[in-house]
């Protein structure tokens, strides 16, 4: 069943890596907890930015039009789909390093299943205030990072050692990506595919 591992991720996480490195699901499976998760957070921040509002410190709530709504959001899915089978890549990219020996399938279920929390946390955009959001969003990540952290040796089948140097690794990278991601994001609002808002 899809997303099944999710509630074993957050409430015995160790134990739940194990589960999944035992049965190691298919490349269709991971990609569609991928496809389905990474809704989440795109259609959180539409139905956020088109019809609540972003409230920023003291300022007027901030609304965009639909259509700009719709864009972003679907912009915003593109690039978490496309920053999690990087990372996945960054995963299979590294594993000849550290003597680890994944198939793609196991890199992109490291990289879903890390991933989970950090996507989940879009549902704190409907309540669209930017200190909540970010507060939940650092939360995420960190335990993303955790996650990584007490998965890569089970899943690598490596030492604990040589598993912490690789998830620091693979962190490292991933936030290059991300750094990359959102470059190339400024770079197309700089070109004029940027948004309207709406005046209050």
């Amino acid at each position: 069943m899809i997303l099944n591992h999710i509630w074993g991720l957050y409430a015995h996480p160790k134990e739940e890596w194990q589960t999944i490195e035992k049965r190691h699901e298919s490349l269709i499976y991971s990609t569609v907890h991928i496809l389905v998760i990474a809704l989440i957070p795109a259609i959180c921040s539409y139905y956020a930015t088109a019809h609540l509002g972003w409230a920023i410190g003291a300022g007027d709530v901030i609304k965009l039009p639909q259509t700009s709504a719709i864009a972003m959001s679907v912009a915003m899915y593109g690039g978490l789909v496309f920053g999690v089978v990087g990372l996945a890549y960054l995963v299979q990219w590294m594993a000849k390093t550290f003597d680890a020996k994944p198939k793609f399938s196991q890199s992109l279920e490291l990289a879903a299943y890390t991933a989970t929390p950090l996507l989940m946390a879009g549902l704190s955009a409907l309540y669209p205030v930017l200190w909540f959001v970010a507060v939940v969003g650092l939360g995420a990540l960190a335990y993303s990072v955790y996650l990584l952290y007490s998965g890569v040796p089970i899943m690598m089948n490596i030492p604990e050692e040589k598993g912490f140097i690789y998830s620091s690794s693979v962190v490292t990278c991933g936030l290059v990506l991300l750094v990359g991601l959102m470059a190339f994001s400024a770079v197309l609002f700089g070109m004029g595919f940027g948004t309207d808002y709406i005046p209050n």
